[in-house]
């Protein structure tokens, strides 16, 4: 269906970045994607990009109108999929998303498993570390980690997280095992920014340290990768590590000052819970995560 043939191409423009990449991506002419470009801009009383004979920018504008395209797309194909009967087999596209370590070890399996049940299903997993509006952006599934807010999400929990502190036991041998938080003083300290953004580490009964970084890095995969290589000590999510645990690559310590474990939540927008696709995919993955035994211990 060709309904919202101009928004599908101000989209694909924007994603493929230039006129003739998304003239590939859609099988349309340049020139025909000029076109419709131009007067959708003339419609709406206003420029979506900024062009050169290279590339094409969006404009302050354009970006705004992105998320409503998104979010327009998202909806009308919703309506067709159930219109066709996709409230009883799962079809059309899925999107999903969820933050980049537990997308990749814990999600991306699940997705996999969920497109050889169902081949008319297409999936698009966007995987990042930030706080993704599900309604806005035209998403159908989010795993959220931490405590919800009350945003009228449906929600189904399927395990919780700790915050951990690690390295390993070569590490832990050399430079002793902490006992207390204020211990960690005396150690090498990893400091991942993802996931503690400021060097005051919290721990239960309004325990904090204040901590000065040997090695500071921006993502929780360097840090890991860093106290596995006996850098020093680390303060990650549990899951992030759960494989690193189960093979004794790493070891945790200060389990009796760990702050409260933070829920994991798969949550989708309340008007799509009668999609067949949402509903099948939701169900495989709360089976398969609270199954995870390092997901629920």
């Amino acid at each position: 269906m060709n309904d919202l043939k101009p928004l599908r191409v101000f989209v694909a423009i924007a994603e493929a970045g230039s006129l003739v990449g998304a003239a590939r991506e859609l099988q349309l002419s340049p020139p025909t994607v000029t076109r419709i470009l131009s007067e959708l801009e003339s419609s709406l009383g206003v420029a979506l990009f900024h062009r050169t004979t290279r590339a094409v920018r969006l404009t302050d504008t354009g970006q705004s109108f992105l998320v409503d395209a998104h979010r327009i797309i998202a909806d009308f194909d919703e309506s067709v999929d159930q219109a066709r009967g996709a409230r009883e087999t799962p079809r059309g596209v899925l999107r999903v998303t969820a933050s980049v370590l537990f997308g990749e070890h814990y999600i991306l399996p699940i997705i996999q498993q969920f497109m050889t049940a169902y081949p008319d299903v297409r999936v698009e997993a966007t995987f990042a570390d930030r706080m993704v509006n599900l309604v806005e952006e035209g998403y159908d599934v989010a795993i959220r980690i931490g405590e919800l807010a009350d945003s009228g999400l449906q929600a189904r929990r399927v395990g919780t997280v700790r915050r951990v502190v690690c390295s390993c036991e070569t590490y832990l041998s050399r430079a002793g095992i902490p006992q207390h938080p204020s211990d960690l003083k005396g150690h090498k300290i990893i400091s991942a920014h993802a996931v503690t953004p400021t060097h005051d580490w919290k721990f239960r009964d309004g325990i904090s340290v204040k901590l000065n970084p040997d090695l500071k890095v921006n993502h929780a995969s360097s840090a890991i990768r860093a106290a596995q290589s006996d850098c020093g000590l680390t303060r990650v999510l549990s899951y992030q590590i759960g494989p690193e645990l189960f093979d004794g690559k790493l070891k945790t310590v200060l389990e009796d000052y760990e702050p409260d474990v933070l829920p994991i939540n798969i949550v989708h927008a309340e008007g799509r819970s009668a999609s067949a696709k949402i509903r099948v995919f939701t169900d495989m993955a709360v089976e398969r995560l609270k199954s995870n035994p390092y997901l629920n211990r």
